[in-house]
């Protein structure tokens, strides 16, 4: 039996995504003082992305303020997952909004650095230390929790 699956948009709201092979979320979302965190959780391949990117467009679309991706619950993440993230950062950056990504999986931050990505995403290992370098839509100072 396969089992349905959805993207967690908060406490209550949970909303189906098109995934149902996988047990757990793709995505959920949060949001810390200023700040919208996008956890994306399991593998993210090919097919992930394609139910990733609208949602993703969405929280990236014009009126973006501060949002800080979570990679930590993620377990793959192949080369359509990487554009998916640069994507996620452009539209955030040409709108004027601030960006952070979270990560402390080995594997992925080796993926980062070979694709010279480490540099552009700007990866920390914990939500705290990203929540740090993240603009409020304000212009005040960075989040803090």
């Amino acid at each position: 039996m396969r089992r349905n699956e959805y993207v967690d948009d908060g406490p209550r709201e949970l909303v189906p995504a098109s995934r149902p092979d996988r047990e757990r979320p793709l995505l959920r979302v949060h949001t810390r003082p200023g700040v919208t965190v996008a956890e994306l959780h399991g593998e993210i391949d090919i097919q992930a992305v394609q139910a990733l990117r609208p949602r993703l467009d969405t929280l990236t679309g014009d009126g973006v303020g501060a949002l800080a991706v979570d990679l930590r619950p993620v377990r793959f993440l192949d080369c359509s997952g990487l554009a998916l993230l640069v994507r996620a950062h452009r539209r955030v950056t040409e709108r004027g909004g601030s960006w952070a990504l979270v990560c402390d999986h080995p594997l992925t931050l080796r993926i980062l650095r070979i694709t010279a990505l480490t540099a552009v995403l700007g990866p920390a290992p914990t939500l705290e230390q990203a929540l740090e370098s993240v603009r409020p839509p304000d212009g005040s100072a960075p989040a803090e929790e």
